[in-house]
Protein backbone atom coordinates (compact mmCIF):
# COMPACT_ATOMS: atom_id res chain seq x y z
CA UNK A 1 0.00 0.00 0.00
CA UNK A 2 2.74 2.52 0.24
CA UNK A 3 3.95 2.26 -3.03
CA UNK A 4 4.53 5.51 -4.82
CA UNK A 5 1.82 4.66 -7.50
CA UNK A 6 2.33 7.78 -9.51
CA UNK A 7 6.09 7.61 -10.02
CA UNK A 8 6.13 4.26 -11.36
CA UNK A 9 4.26 4.00 -14.73
CA UNK A 10 5.09 0.80 -15.87
CA UNK A 11 4.32 -0.78 -12.67
CA UNK A 12 1.25 1.49 -12.62
CA UNK A 13 0.15 0.52 -16.26
CA UNK A 14 0.29 -3.39 -15.62
CA UNK A 15 -1.50 -2.88 -12.33
CA UNK A 16 -4.24 -1.02 -14.49
CA UNK A 17 -4.20 -4.04 -17.37
CA UNK A 18 -4.46 -6.52 -15.15
CA UNK A 19 -7.32 -4.10 -13.24
CA UNK A 20 -9.22 -3.94 -16.82
CA UNK A 21 -8.87 -7.70 -17.53
CA UNK A 22 -10.36 -8.54 -14.31
CA UNK A 23 -12.69 -6.18 -14.72
CA UNK A 24 -14.07 -7.85 -18.27
CA UNK A 25 -13.41 -11.32 -16.69
CA UNK A 26 -16.75 -10.05 -14.08
CA UNK A 27 -18.59 -7.86 -16.24
CA UNK A 28 -22.09 -9.86 -17.68
CA UNK A 29 -21.45 -12.13 -20.43
CA UNK A 30 -24.48 -11.29 -21.98
CA UNK A 31 -23.96 -7.27 -21.94
CA UNK A 32 -22.96 -6.26 -25.66
CA UNK A 33 -19.23 -4.60 -25.81
CA UNK A 34 -20.61 -0.48 -25.56
CA UNK A 35 -19.27 2.89 -24.61
CA UNK A 36 -20.50 2.57 -21.18
CA UNK A 37 -18.01 -0.57 -20.74
CA UNK A 38 -15.18 1.19 -20.23
CA UNK A 39 -11.65 0.60 -18.76
CA UNK A 40 -11.85 1.13 -14.84
CA UNK A 41 -10.61 4.56 -13.81
CA UNK A 42 -7.37 5.58 -12.07
CA UNK A 43 -9.93 6.44 -9.01
CA UNK A 44 -10.62 2.83 -9.22
CA UNK A 45 -7.06 1.53 -9.57
CA UNK A 46 -6.39 3.62 -6.31
CA UNK A 47 -9.43 2.55 -4.44
CA UNK A 48 -8.54 -1.24 -4.95
CA UNK A 49 -4.41 -0.91 -4.45
CA UNK A 50 -4.67 1.36 -2.26
CA UNK A 51 -7.96 1.60 0.05
CA UNK A 52 -8.73 -2.20 -0.03
CA UNK A 53 -11.69 -1.76 -2.29
CA UNK A 54 -13.18 -5.28 -3.53
CA UNK A 55 -14.08 -4.46 -7.61
CA UNK A 56 -17.38 -3.80 -7.38
CA UNK A 57 -17.27 -1.11 -4.37
CA UNK A 58 -14.30 0.20 -6.13
CA UNK A 59 -16.57 1.04 -8.89
CA UNK A 60 -19.27 2.44 -6.85
CA UNK A 61 -17.33 4.73 -5.26
CA UNK A 62 -16.19 5.75 -8.04
CA UNK A 63 -19.11 7.29 -9.26
CA UNK A 64 -19.39 9.61 -5.73
CA UNK A 65 -15.43 10.70 -5.97
CA UNK A 66 -12.49 10.95 -7.97
CA UNK A 67 -8.89 11.06 -6.93
CA UNK A 68 -6.32 12.63 -9.21
CA UNK A 69 -3.58 10.48 -10.06
CA UNK A 70 -1.13 13.65 -9.83
CA UNK A 71 -2.16 14.58 -6.24
CA UNK A 72 -2.34 11.96 -3.86
CA UNK A 73 -1.54 13.66 -0.59
CA UNK A 74 -4.46 13.89 0.48
CA UNK A 75 -5.90 10.53 0.30
CA UNK A 76 -2.48 9.21 1.39
CA UNK A 77 -2.38 11.33 4.21
CA UNK A 78 -6.04 10.25 5.57
CA UNK A 79 -4.90 6.48 5.09
CA UNK A 80 -1.86 6.96 7.29
CA UNK A 81 -3.98 8.84 9.75
CA UNK A 82 -6.50 6.47 10.00
CA UNK A 83 -3.96 3.80 10.45
CA UNK A 84 -2.02 5.46 13.00
CA UNK A 85 -5.33 5.55 15.34
CA UNK A 86 -5.60 1.65 14.59
CA UNK A 87 -8.21 0.97 11.49
CA UNK A 88 -7.30 -2.03 10.01
CA UNK A 89 -7.27 -2.13 6.17
CA UNK A 90 -11.05 -3.61 6.59
CA UNK A 91 -11.73 -0.84 8.76
CA UNK A 92 -10.77 1.46 6.17
CA UNK A 93 -12.14 -0.33 3.22
CA UNK A 94 -16.15 -0.13 4.88
CA UNK A 95 -15.32 3.74 6.11
CA UNK A 96 -14.58 4.35 2.69
CA UNK A 97 -17.81 2.55 1.21
CA UNK A 98 -20.06 3.99 3.69
CA UNK A 99 -18.36 7.60 3.65
CA UNK A 100 -15.92 8.21 0.09
CA UNK A 101 -15.58 11.96 1.43
CA UNK A 102 -13.15 10.66 4.18
CA UNK A 103 -10.71 10.96 1.72
CA UNK A 104 -11.01 14.25 1.19
CA UNK A 105 -11.14 15.11 4.98
CA UNK A 106 -9.10 17.39 6.94
CA UNK A 107 -7.37 15.11 9.39
CA UNK A 108 -5.81 17.72 11.89
CA UNK A 109 -8.99 20.25 12.53
CA UNK A 110 -11.83 17.92 11.99
CA UNK A 111 -11.09 14.13 12.23
CA UNK A 112 -8.75 14.35 15.17
CA UNK A 113 -10.87 16.65 17.79
CA UNK A 114 -13.16 14.08 17.42
CA UNK A 115 -10.96 10.80 17.76
CA UNK A 116 -9.19 12.18 20.49
CA UNK A 117 -12.51 13.02 22.10
CA UNK A 118 -13.46 9.26 22.12
CA UNK A 119 -10.22 7.87 22.93
CA UNK A 120 -10.31 10.26 25.84
CA UNK A 121 -13.47 8.89 26.75
CA UNK A 122 -12.58 5.52 26.65
CA UNK A 123 -12.80 4.30 22.74
CA UNK A 124 -9.21 2.60 22.61
CA UNK A 125 -7.80 0.03 20.43
CA UNK A 126 -10.36 -1.59 18.22
CA UNK A 127 -13.63 0.33 19.79
CA UNK A 128 -13.12 3.89 17.82
CA UNK A 129 -12.93 1.94 14.81
CA UNK A 130 -15.78 0.07 15.00
CA UNK A 131 -17.84 3.17 16.14
CA UNK A 132 -16.18 5.00 12.79
CA UNK A 133 -17.54 2.24 10.52
CA UNK A 134 -20.83 2.29 12.59
CA UNK A 135 -22.08 5.20 11.41
CA UNK A 136 -19.40 7.89 9.68
CA UNK A 137 -22.30 10.58 9.97
CA UNK A 138 -21.20 11.17 13.30
CA UNK A 139 -17.65 12.05 12.57
CA UNK A 140 -19.61 15.29 9.99
CA UNK A 141 -21.40 17.01 13.06
CA UNK A 142 -20.42 19.77 14.92
CA UNK A 143 -18.05 17.98 18.36
CA UNK A 144 -19.43 20.83 20.19
CA UNK A 145 -22.89 20.81 19.55
CA UNK A 146 -23.89 17.11 18.58
CA UNK A 147 -21.31 14.69 19.55
CA UNK A 148 -20.53 15.74 22.98
CA UNK A 149 -24.28 16.46 24.14
CA UNK A 150 -24.74 13.09 22.51
CA UNK A 151 -22.70 11.01 23.64
CA UNK A 152 -22.87 12.35 27.48
CA UNK A 153 -26.55 12.21 27.36
CA UNK A 154 -26.01 8.17 26.37
CA UNK A 155 -23.55 7.22 28.55
CA UNK A 156 -25.72 8.83 31.47
CA UNK A 157 -28.20 6.27 30.66
CA UNK A 158 -26.29 2.87 29.27
CA UNK A 159 -22.82 3.11 31.27
CA UNK A 160 -20.34 1.55 29.07
CA UNK A 161 -18.91 2.13 26.20
CA UNK A 162 -19.62 -1.51 24.64
CA UNK A 163 -23.37 -0.38 25.51
CA UNK A 164 -23.08 2.21 23.28
CA UNK A 165 -21.63 0.29 20.63
CA UNK A 166 -24.08 -1.99 21.03
CA UNK A 167 -26.91 0.55 20.56
CA UNK A 168 -25.69 2.35 17.49
CA UNK A 169 -25.25 -0.78 15.77
CA UNK A 170 -28.82 -1.08 15.86
CA UNK A 171 -29.57 2.87 15.27
CA UNK A 172 -26.63 4.86 14.45
CA UNK A 173 -28.56 7.53 14.59
CA UNK A 174 -28.45 7.71 17.93
CA UNK A 175 -25.37 10.13 17.40
CA UNK A 176 -26.21 12.06 14.41
CA UNK A 177 -28.50 14.42 12.59
CA UNK A 178 -31.86 13.74 14.27
CA UNK A 179 -30.44 13.08 18.39
CA UNK A 180 -31.82 16.81 18.86
CA UNK A 181 -34.91 16.96 17.28
CA UNK A 182 -36.15 13.55 18.17
CA UNK A 183 -34.25 11.61 20.71
CA UNK A 184 -33.04 14.08 23.12
CA UNK A 185 -37.22 15.08 23.27
CA UNK A 186 -38.27 11.64 23.58
CA UNK A 187 -36.22 10.78 26.24
CA UNK A 188 -36.53 13.78 28.68
CA UNK A 189 -40.37 12.93 27.92
CA UNK A 190 -40.23 9.58 29.86
CA UNK A 191 -37.82 11.04 32.01
CA UNK A 192 -40.50 13.33 33.03
CA UNK A 193 -43.14 10.72 33.39
CA UNK A 194 -41.11 8.18 35.48
CA UNK A 195 -39.55 5.89 33.85
CA UNK A 196 -36.02 4.98 35.43
CA UNK A 197 -33.00 5.29 33.85
CA UNK A 198 -32.52 1.54 33.59
CA UNK A 199 -35.60 0.96 31.62
CA UNK A 200 -34.86 3.62 29.10
CA UNK A 201 -31.16 2.04 28.86
CA UNK A 202 -33.02 -1.24 28.18
CA UNK A 203 -34.97 0.93 25.71
CA UNK A 204 -32.12 2.49 24.34
CA UNK A 205 -30.53 -1.16 23.59
CA UNK A 206 -33.32 -3.07 22.64
CA UNK A 207 -35.67 -1.19 20.77
CA UNK A 208 -33.31 2.11 19.99
CA UNK A 209 -35.64 3.28 16.61
CA UNK A 210 -38.78 3.83 18.83
CA UNK A 211 -36.63 6.76 19.80
CA UNK A 212 -36.61 8.21 16.32
CA UNK A 213 -40.72 8.59 16.28
CA UNK A 214 -41.45 12.45 16.69
CA UNK A 215 -42.15 13.76 19.94
CA UNK A 216 -45.88 13.76 19.35
CA UNK A 217 -46.44 10.48 18.19
CA UNK A 218 -44.25 9.63 21.60
CA UNK A 219 -46.91 11.96 23.49
CA UNK A 220 -49.65 10.35 22.14
CA UNK A 221 -48.20 6.80 23.11
CA UNK A 222 -47.38 7.38 26.51
CA UNK A 223 -51.10 9.03 27.11
CA UNK A 224 -52.75 6.00 25.35
CA UNK A 225 -50.75 3.87 27.73
CA UNK A 226 -52.04 5.71 30.98
CA UNK A 227 -55.64 5.32 29.71
CA UNK A 228 -55.02 1.20 29.18
CA UNK A 229 -53.42 1.32 32.71
CA UNK A 230 -49.87 0.40 32.25
CA UNK A 231 -47.47 2.34 34.07
CA UNK A 232 -44.00 3.07 33.92
CA UNK A 233 -43.21 0.81 36.91
CA UNK A 234 -44.99 -2.21 34.66
CA UNK A 235 -42.16 -4.47 33.37
CA UNK A 236 -44.04 -4.66 29.87
CA UNK A 237 -44.13 -0.72 29.70
CA UNK A 238 -41.15 -0.14 27.71
CA UNK A 239 -42.53 -2.81 24.96
CA UNK A 240 -46.12 -1.59 25.39
CA UNK A 241 -44.42 1.71 24.38
CA UNK A 242 -42.48 0.11 21.33
CA UNK A 243 -46.38 -1.02 19.56
CA UNK A 244 -47.71 2.07 20.51
CA UNK A 245 -45.84 4.45 18.96
CA UNK A 246 -45.73 2.10 15.88
CA UNK A 247 -49.75 1.91 15.29
CA UNK A 248 -51.91 4.93 15.07
CA UNK A 249 -55.62 4.87 16.61
CA UNK A 250 -56.99 3.56 13.13
CA UNK A 251 -54.46 0.66 12.97
CA UNK A 252 -55.12 -0.16 17.02
CA UNK A 253 -58.76 -0.33 15.99
CA UNK A 254 -58.25 -2.99 13.16
CA UNK A 255 -55.91 -5.01 14.99
CA UNK A 256 -58.47 -5.32 17.81
CA UNK A 257 -61.15 -6.24 15.56
CA UNK A 258 -59.34 -8.87 13.62
CA UNK A 259 -59.00 -10.54 16.93
CA UNK A 260 -62.87 -10.18 17.66
CA UNK A 261 -63.20 -11.78 14.53
CA UNK A 262 -61.30 -15.14 15.55
CA UNK A 263 -63.28 -15.28 18.62
CA UNK A 264 -60.97 -13.30 20.79
CA UNK A 265 -62.93 -10.62 23.29
CA UNK A 266 -61.59 -6.87 23.40
CA UNK A 267 -61.07 -7.67 26.92
CA UNK A 268 -58.77 -10.20 26.16
CA UNK A 269 -57.17 -8.65 23.40
CA UNK A 270 -55.94 -5.93 25.84
CA UNK A 271 -55.25 -8.62 28.98
CA UNK A 272 -52.47 -10.23 26.30
CA UNK A 273 -51.39 -7.30 24.45
CA UNK A 274 -50.55 -6.08 28.82
CA UNK A 275 -48.44 -10.00 28.87
CA UNK A 276 -46.82 -9.76 25.76
CA UNK A 277 -47.19 -6.38 23.46
CA UNK A 278 -45.60 -7.23 20.50
CA UNK A 279 -48.56 -9.43 19.87
CA UNK A 280 -50.07 -6.67 18.20
CA UNK A 281 -47.52 -6.64 15.67
CA UNK A 282 -48.70 -9.84 14.29
CA UNK A 283 -50.13 -9.95 10.75
CA UNK A 284 -53.66 -11.01 10.44
CA UNK A 285 -52.55 -13.22 8.07
CA UNK A 286 -50.12 -14.96 10.49
CA UNK A 287 -53.02 -14.52 13.19
CA UNK A 288 -56.16 -16.00 11.52
CA UNK A 289 -53.22 -19.35 9.92
CA UNK A 290 -51.81 -19.52 13.45
CA UNK A 291 -55.06 -19.45 15.28
CA UNK A 292 -56.86 -21.67 12.79
CA UNK A 293 -54.17 -24.51 13.40
CA UNK A 294 -53.49 -24.43 17.26
CA UNK A 295 -57.63 -24.72 17.32
CA UNK A 296 -58.24 -27.29 14.47
CA UNK A 297 -55.35 -29.14 14.41
CA UNK A 298 -53.85 -29.30 17.58
CA UNK A 299 -57.22 -29.05 19.67
CA UNK A 300 -56.06 -26.47 21.81
CA UNK A 301 -58.89 -24.39 23.76
CA UNK A 302 -59.07 -20.58 22.73
CA UNK A 303 -58.23 -19.64 26.36
CA UNK A 304 -55.33 -21.21 26.60
CA UNK A 305 -53.63 -19.68 23.34
CA UNK A 306 -55.36 -16.31 24.85
CA UNK A 307 -53.29 -17.05 28.39
CA UNK A 308 -50.39 -18.26 26.13
CA UNK A 309 -49.99 -15.03 23.96
CA UNK A 310 -46.42 -15.78 22.37
CA UNK A 311 -47.56 -18.73 20.66
CA UNK A 312 -49.21 -16.28 17.89
CA UNK A 313 -45.51 -14.79 17.43
CA UNK A 314 -43.58 -17.90 17.40
CA UNK A 315 -42.41 -19.17 13.58
CA UNK A 316 -44.57 -21.56 12.66
CA UNK A 317 -42.59 -23.53 9.68
CA UNK A 318 -39.02 -23.37 11.90
CA UNK A 319 -40.74 -24.26 15.26
CA UNK A 320 -44.50 -24.58 15.94
CA UNK A 321 -44.89 -27.16 12.80
CA UNK A 322 -41.75 -29.48 13.35
CA UNK A 323 -42.08 -29.36 17.31
CA UNK A 324 -45.89 -30.19 16.94
CA UNK A 325 -45.31 -33.19 14.42
CA UNK A 326 -42.88 -34.89 17.09
CA UNK A 327 -45.46 -33.93 20.25
CA UNK A 328 -48.25 -35.90 18.03
CA UNK A 329 -45.75 -39.19 18.31
CA UNK A 330 -44.99 -38.62 21.76
CA UNK A 331 -48.63 -38.38 22.61
CA UNK A 332 -49.58 -40.95 20.25
CA UNK A 333 -47.44 -43.22 22.03
CA UNK A 334 -48.57 -41.75 25.34
CA UNK A 335 -44.80 -40.48 25.94
CA UNK A 336 -46.13 -37.03 27.05
CA UNK A 337 -49.71 -36.54 27.76
CA UNK A 338 -52.19 -32.99 27.91
CA UNK A 339 -52.52 -29.54 25.79
CA UNK A 340 -50.48 -28.29 28.51
CA UNK A 341 -47.52 -29.82 27.36
CA UNK A 342 -48.04 -28.82 24.25
CA UNK A 343 -47.51 -25.09 24.68
CA UNK A 344 -44.89 -25.64 27.71
CA UNK A 345 -42.74 -27.42 24.77
CA UNK A 346 -43.69 -25.05 22.54
CA UNK A 347 -42.05 -22.14 24.33
CA UNK A 348 -38.61 -23.71 25.47
CA UNK A 349 -35.71 -22.90 24.26
CA UNK A 350 -34.05 -25.41 21.26
CA UNK A 351 -31.45 -27.08 23.04
CA UNK A 352 -34.21 -27.36 26.23
CA UNK A 353 -36.46 -29.08 23.40
CA UNK A 354 -34.05 -31.18 22.16
CA UNK A 355 -33.07 -32.62 25.51
CA UNK A 356 -36.62 -33.08 26.85
CA UNK A 357 -38.48 -34.74 23.37
CA UNK A 358 -36.25 -35.78 21.09
CA UNK A 359 -32.83 -36.87 22.26
CA UNK A 360 -34.56 -38.34 25.26
CA UNK A 361 -37.11 -40.65 22.87
CA UNK A 362 -34.83 -41.63 20.26
CA UNK A 363 -34.44 -45.20 21.59
CA UNK A 364 -38.07 -45.52 21.67
CA UNK A 365 -39.23 -43.62 18.56
CA UNK A 366 -37.05 -44.32 15.73
CA UNK A 367 -36.65 -41.75 12.90
CA UNK A 368 -37.43 -38.91 15.67
CA UNK A 369 -34.68 -36.66 15.11
CA UNK A 370 -35.45 -36.43 11.39
CA UNK A 371 -38.99 -35.72 11.40
CA UNK A 372 -37.58 -32.74 13.87
CA UNK A 373 -35.56 -31.81 11.12
CA UNK A 374 -31.74 -33.72 11.63
CA UNK A 375 -28.96 -33.26 13.54
CA UNK A 376 -29.03 -29.63 12.79
CA UNK A 377 -32.20 -28.53 14.36
CA UNK A 378 -30.46 -28.87 17.98
CA UNK A 379 -27.20 -26.63 17.03
CA UNK A 380 -29.39 -23.36 17.07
Amino acid sequence: MGTNISGNLPLRNLLLSLIQKRFLKTSSPSQPPNASSSPPSFTVHYLINSCGLPLQSALSVSKKIQIDENNLQKPQSVIQFLKCYDFQDTHIAKLIEKWPAVLRSRTEDNLKPKFDFFITNGFVGQLLPQLVVLDPVIFRTSLDTSIKPCFELLKRFLKSNENILAALSRAPFLMSFSFNATVRPNLDLLKKEGVTAERVAKLLLSQPRSLQHSNDRMVYAVSYLKQLGIEPDNRMYIHALTVIARMNESAWRKKIDMFKSVGWTEAEVLWAFKRYPYLLLSSEEKIRSMMDFFLNKMKLERQTIVANPVLLKLSFSNRVLPRCNVLKVLKSKKLIKGEKNVVTFLKLSEKDFMERCVTKYEDKVPGLLEMYGGADKGKR
